[in-house]
């Protein structure tokens, strides 16, 4: 193991945290009204008496875009922490299926699933990632039945104080981090670069936002809304939900 330099992480973020940034526009320009209409419950909508379209649309289209960068920004810490255990353990994007990285440590394998955070999943999700931990050993020992394979599933924040699940360990936040970097501080290290740039990039992507929830509301009004301006919430819900 060799431990990570402060400056490499730091000229990483740097160099990659735009295109968590690039995503992010890119999905705002190519998002309509219509797709986030499907997305979310109108039933919740009126059952909390909203009643401005305005309102209304806000609601969706910050929940769904919520979601989304959750989605993104996952991603784009699964590719950091691969690198970073790549840098102190010498270890690899895994090319099996259900799995995101393999390393060796001590003569050891660990195969790690890696999720945003702790509650990641449903019961039928973690089963699932259960049975690829199972899979992966099958193929890994078809070379080496004698490997000793150790399966993680690793999130990237939060806390877990019971690690142990039997078949796996669940390591999160600050454990996850030292455990694939051997530095107990990175899960600290690593926030300060993540605000590269990012005032201006959030500048960005509001010049884009504000008039793209002004549209989104004008579409809403004539498409959803009645001509006295009261919203039409059963052609709403034909809309999300009729055959």
């Amino acid at each position: 193991m060799s431990t990570i330099d402060h400056k490499t992480i730091l000229r990483y973020v740097e160099k990659h945290i735009g295109e968590f940034h690039n995503q992010r526009l890119d999905s705002l320009s190519r998002l309509k009204l219509t797709t986030v209409l499907k997305k979310k419950n109108p039933y919740l909508f009126r059952a909390k008496a909203f009643e401005s379209a305005g309102e209304i649309v806000k609601g969706i289209t910050d929940a769904f875009l919520s979601s989304n960068e959750e989605t993104i920004f996952g991603d784009w810490l699964e590719r950091l922490a691969i690198f970073v255990n790549g840098k102190s353990f010498g270890g690899w994007k895994s090319g099996i299926e259900g799995i995101d990285l393999e390393f060796d440590s001590e003569n050891i394998r660990y195969i790690v699933s890696i999720k945003s955070g702790p509650n990641w999943g449903n019961s039928s999700q973690v089963k699932k990632m259960k049975a690829s931990f199972v899979s992966a050993k099958k193929a890994l020992r078809t070379s080496n039945s004698k490997m000793q394979i150790i399966a993680i599933n690793g999130c990237c924040y939060g806390k877990d104080k019971n690690p142990d699940k039997g078949d796996y360990f669940k390591y999160c936040g600050q454990q996850f981090w030292e455990f694939i970097s051997g530095n107990d501080n990175l899960f600290c290290e690593i926030i300060e670069p993540l605000g590269f740039e990012a005032r201006e990039r959030n500048d960005k992507f509001l010049e884009l936002y504000v008039p793209r929830l002004n549209l989104f509301t004008k579409e809403f009004i004539d498409e959803y809304c009645f001509s006295n301006g009261m919203i039409d919430w059963k052609k709403l819900v034909k809309f999300n939900s009729g055959k």
